[in-house]
């Protein structure tokens, strides 16, 4: 008799999947993300591919929202300096706003603080691409 547990077949946990809603904010393109930004089944770095598309339309100013993000894991680190990398090769900017604090400390842990511009507020964020 199998047993299973609430893992996928991948066996990752499927809960809080990540969701993406872009939209434009003063010529910044906002990017608001919720849930967990973690690998999943289809192995898509679904936040990086939105940004390339971004980039591939012209718009090199992102601003990424973690106001309502759970979780992320090394992936979704990598996933972030993968657009990050991406968007400074365009000569755009790249921000992130709203991190909690154990998201924050996931960032402040792996170095990244020293190079990601990250705001408290989203007002503030924007206001800081002018």
């Amino acid at each position: 008799m199998e047993t299973r547990d609430a893992r996928n077949s991948g066996g990752r946990e499927k809960k809080g999947a990540m969701s993406i809603k872009v939209h434009e904010k003063d010529g910044i393109m906002v990017f608001d993300l919720a849930g967990e930004i973690r690998l999943s089944d289809n192995f898509t770095p679904a936040l990086h591919r939105q940004v390339s598309e971004q980039l591939n339309e012209g718009k090199v100013n992102i601003l990424l929202n973690f106001a309502k993000v759970d979780f992320i894991d090394s992936y979704g680190i990598g996933d972030i300096v993968a657009s990050y990398l991406a968007v400074k090769e365009k000569k755009g900017r790249l921000k992130l706003a709203c991190l909690s604090p154990k998201i924050w400390l996931i960032f402040h842990y792996s170095g990244l603080t020293r190079i990601l511009e990250i705001f408290d507020s989203e007002e503030k964020a924007l206001q800081s691409f002018s």
